[in-house]
């Protein structure tokens, strides 16, 4: 038994989508159905009747004109006595997304759970908004942190917990009783059947030096377990945190050649990290001091040495340069992954710091060269390619260094730091949400508590904290600061952890001391922009640290 919930006709199959010289169109309908019987099943029907080369696509306005940028985008309809048909239950709908391809045309593009999209279809007489409120009443479609054109599916019968990380895909499997044990009791959970994810104190707060398998903190008085899996550690926190200890920041570094011997190597680099981490960087040596901290120039390198890792780090920039420099129009036209990370590339460039003189105006040189280290970056890194964010991470670079080829190495010393950021899988950006909210949890209950509840256990709106280093949350200047505080990779890895925590529990009294609900939340967390004290948040996170490394954690079987 059926019951037709939707239909649209006027909808056309584009079965061609990257060939603007062989458009095939199909006209046909979409529809919603629920088949009843045992469970109720709710599918997505599409189908077309004959081809239609010739029409007039229409167009509607709401809808964002994007550049895909997808590999091996291989469509594989079933097409049955002369007609194109397909089905896709709304429990596999992976995703939705708005796009624009050949001759102005605009197309929704569904994608299956299994990764495979359904061939874009195009609303010749509307009806987008109509089928997007019609799903709704089975699915919730969020809009993907990353791409505002891309919407993810999610089931629409969890709870509100379960939701707010469900959206977030921070859960592999059972994510409705995780999430549920996770709330009740955070430590059990996380720490224990949950430690999958990470090994909390560990790989939160290991030292630089530590090994990337930390050693097993073990109980003396407990013989070892041979069952345990390998490469994890269950834990559990019987965690007391004690008092939180007050914390000086110093001065800047101000001194370079005193630190260097009669051939110019670095002596005592450790000590120099530490004056950075303190104070950071006085701005007459952040061109010399950034390209160290960025592994551009070994800190036992000589002089000499350096001159030659210039000049060939110069000739190999301007050799993947002259890579897409060259590429004619005509090659670029079927190279969908070049011609797409341009067109990202160059929307990102026109809107990065304009309000620095060095990139403000129009037909501004910084911003070519801005746009010419993205592109030879693609080259360099051509996998991960461009992805929107980056410009943030190269015009502080590039402003610093004034110099093409030297901001293009420090870039990928700092990409070797963040890169997983930017995977389109955002594994790493689930994981240091949910070690996020771990931490808080551990710090502050009450805040921890009070943000669940407005369904913002997530803490999505600290995802673009994480993902750019708080690059838009700071000034400018202070920005420089944070950011070679960070690459000394002091006192732990994950120290950028520990600065959102500091952010949050200095609005801790705005937050719950006011009738917020989560959008006003959202706009508070918002309006911090520009109006964070650095000195303050980076003496918070020293002194967060501190306490929760005094904590007791105790190996359980």
């Amino acid at each position: 038994k059926e019951s037709l919930i939707f239909e649209k006709e006027g909808v056309y199959l584009h079965t061609n989508a990257k060939r603007s010289n062989q458009d095939t169109t199909i006209p046909g309908f979409i529809r919603i159905v629920e088949r009843v019987s045992k469970t109720v099943e709710v599918h997505i029907q599409i189908k077309g009747g004959e081809e239609d080369t010739n029409f007039d696509p229409g167009y509607e306005p709401d809808w964002a004109v994007i550049s895909t940028v997808k590999k091996d985008r291989d469509h594989a309809p079933v097409k049955e006595s002369g007609q194109w048909a397909f089905s896709l239950p709304l429990s596999e709908l992976y995703s939705l997304r708005r796009a624009r391809f050949s001759l102005g045309r605009n197309f929704l593009v569904l994608t299956s759970r299994g990764g495979h999209p359904l061939p874009p279809l195009h609303f010749h007489r509307g009806g987008t908004r109509e089928l997007l409120r019609a799903l709704h009443r089975y699915i919730i479609l969020d809009p993907s942190p990353v791409d505002g054109r891309l919407f993810l599916a999610y089931p629409n019968d969890s709870g509100e917990q379960s939701q707010a990380f469900d959206r977030l895909q921070l859960l592999d499997d059972g994510g409705s009783d995780l999430v549920t044990r996770f709330i009740h009791d955070p430590y059990a959970t996380t720490f224990g059947g949950f430690s999958k994810v990470t090994n909390f104190f560990r790989a939160a707060l290991r030292p630089p030096e530590s090994p990337i398998h930390p050693r097993t903190v073990q109980d003396p008085s407990l013989p070892p377990q041979p069952d345990d899996e390998p490469g994890f550690e269950l834990i559990t926190c019987g965690v007391e945190l004690g008092p939180r200890p007050d914390v000086t920041r110093g001065q800047p570094l101000d001194k370079w050649e005193e630190f260097l011997d009669p051939e110019g190597r670095v002596q005592n680099p450790e000590r120099i990290k530490e004056l950075v981490f303190r104070g950071g960087i006085t701005p007459t040596l952040r061109k010399e001091a950034w390209k160290f901290l960025l592994g551009f120039y070994p800190w036992n390198s000589t002089r000499k040495e350096r001159d030659d890792i210039l000049r060939v780090k110069t000739d190999e920039y301007f050799r993947m340069k002259v890579q897409w420099k060259s590429i004619s129009e005509e090659q670029e036209m079927r190279n969908s992954l070049l011609r797409g990370y341009r067109n990202l590339i160059e929307r990102d460039v026109s809107r990065t710091d304009r309000h620095n003189t060095f990139f403000s105006g129009n037909d501004n040189p910084g911003l070519t060269l801005l746009h010419d280290v993205l592109m030879t970056y693609c080259m360099y890194n051509f996998d991960l390619g461009y992805v929107q964010g980056m410009s943030d991470l190269l015009a502080p670079l590039l402003f610093v260094t004034q110099n093409e080829v030297e901001s293009f190495w420090c870039l990928t010393g700092f990409m070797e730091l963040v890169h997983q950021n930017f995977e389109e899988s955002q594994e790493a950006m689930k994981q240091q949400l949910l070690q996020l909210s771990i931490l808080l949890k551990a710090l502050d209950p009450e805040l921890c508590d009070f943000l669940d509840s407005q369904d913002s256990g997530s803490l999505c709106f600290c995802f673009r904290w994480l993902l750019i280093w708080f690059k838009r949350e700071f000034s400018f200047e202070d920005i420089l600061t944070l950011w070679e505080v960070l690459w000394t990779r002091l006192p732990c890895e994950n120290f950028h952890l520990l600065i959102a925590c500091s952010i949050l529990e200095s609005q801790r009294g705005e937050l719950i001391g006011s009738d917020h609900d989560f959008n006003t939340i959202l706009k508070h967390i918002n309006e911090l922009t520009m109006k964070l004290d650095l000195q303050s948040v980076l003496r918070g996170a020293e002194a967060i640290y501190l306490q929760l490394i005094q904590c007791k954690v105790r190996r359980v079987l």
